[in-house]
């Protein structure tokens, strides 16, 4: 067997990157997504993308996601592969973080081509150590779905102090059924994944002033985020306290932040949820937000 060559692109060589014989059944090319968009948004960059060649073909590759000014990528998103050894290899070699979202078609699992697809993409990761950690669903509204009416049992107000927001985010922690914030908590405790939560939804390239604050009563019931990423509006975070919890308020809250991505002009509006969290699958199916895609997250 050729000798196995891997290393990060060279500025210029996208073509070689793009040179895979890959069908584009799963990750970001099943959804519509091109590599040449990620680099001119700057989310993908050479230095964070990898191929394994034999003779000078490409029989693996990778490319790590990041902010335009994130130093570090923050998670793999792009893998692909015409041999496995290879793609395992690869992964070995690369220093990006230890972290595989494999995007994914709904209803991948009735699709045979799609299914072994994405098998060989996680049985790569797992040869190398990662193992899942959530599957999630992806939905996307558009007008065409009707928006929904605001039930006004809440009111809304912006929240500028960021000590308020990450109090509110210590608190919904408790019981949470987040599979990200749970590992957080597990790992580094509370403290870190509220702070976490806050960088994260603090960095999205939208307005901070779109937050709002739910109260009823003068009592604060919870906390919506609509914001945009760099491709899409979306829904960043719905969160209600414990306290409230069991009175479908978490329902209010998406209708609210869907009403102000669409006074700012969205005419989709993208969001996700763990497959686990029932009642947050439930509530984005009562706001009429369809399901158009699926997430497997595996971790180091």
């Amino acid at each position: 067997m050729a000798r196995l060559e891997i290393r990060p692109l060279n500025a210029g060589e996208e073509p070689l990157f793009c040179s895979l014989a890959d069908r584009g059944l799963v990750g970001p090319a099943a959804l519509g997504g091109r590599y040449s968009d990620g680099v001119i948004r700057g989310t993908y960059r050479a230095a964070n993308t990898w191929v394994a060649l034999r003779d000078g073909v490409v029989v693996a590759r990778a490319a790590w996601w990041g902010r335009p000014d994130q130093g570090t990528p923050a998670v793999l998103d792009w893998f692909d592969f015409t041999d496995a050894d290879a793609a395992a290899e690869l992964l070995r070699t690369a220093p990006g973080p230890a972290e595989y979202s494999l995007a994914l078609p709904s209803g991948w699992r009735d699709q045979p081509e799609v299914a072994e697809a994405a098998r060989a993409r996680i049985a790569a990761a797992e040869a190398v150590g990662m193992a899942v950690l959530v599957e999630r669903y992806g939905y996307r509204w558009t007008p065409a779905c009707g928006l929904p009416d605001r039930p006004g049992r809440l009111e809304f107000r912006p929240e500028p102090d960021d000590t308020v927001i990450l109090d509110i985010f210590k608190r919904v922690h408790q019981g949470s059924l987040d599979a990200h914030a749970q590992r957080v908590i597990a790992e580094s405790g509370v403290d870190a994944a509220a702070a976490e939560d806050l960088q994260i939804l603090l960095r999205m390239p939208s307005p901070r002033a779109w937050w709002r604050l739910a109260t009823a009563g003068g009592e604060v019931v919870g906390l919506t985020v609509p914001c945009r990423n760099y491709t899409d509006p979306v829904i960043g975070y719905v969160a209600v306290l414990p306290a409230h919890r069991g009175r479908g308020y978490a329902y209010d809250l998406l209708v609210e932040a869907t009403h102000l991505l669409v006074a700012e002009g969205a005419d989709r509006v993208i969001a996700n949820t763990d497959v686990s969290n029932l009642p947050m699958a439930a509530t984005f199916a009562k706001a009429g937000y369809p399901l158009v895609d699926y997430r497997i997250d595996l971790v180091g």
